[in-house]
């Protein structure tokens, strides 16, 4: 039996390189940790998608358990969970995120 929010969340992933599912929009974003996140990725003038959790309750409901990480924001690059918050951090100061990003966008 196949789930409707398994579905749309892979549909996300799937079919976007950058994708956070956050508090909000990029735009407009409802928590300091998505604000943070999506201005990392901002900086890197690389596209990405935001997925409002908000506007998504089934998505903010199944995610967790779907990625095995309970929190917002949750970053996905090239269809893999990267993490939150904290670890985009790091992994931008250690340049390991430039290094995600340019092996998803250029096969790297």
């Amino acid at each position: 039996m196949s789930d409707p929010t398994i579905e749309k969340i892979e549909g996300y992933i799937k079919s976007n390189k950058v994708v956070v599912f956050m508090k909000g929009t990029p735009d407009a974003p409802q928590c300091g940790f998505s604000a943070a996140t999506v201005q990392i990725f901002k900086g890197f003038n690389r596209p990405f998608i935001g997925v409002d959790v908000f506007s998504n309750p089934d998505i903010r409901e199944t995610l967790p358990e779907y990625s095995d990480w309970p929190t917002f924001p949750q970053v996905f690059i090239d269809g893999k969970l990267v993490g939150g918050c904290d670890i985009v951090h790091e992994l931008r100061d250690s340049g390991e995120l430039k290094r995600l990003l340019d092996a998803a966008f250029e096969g790297k």
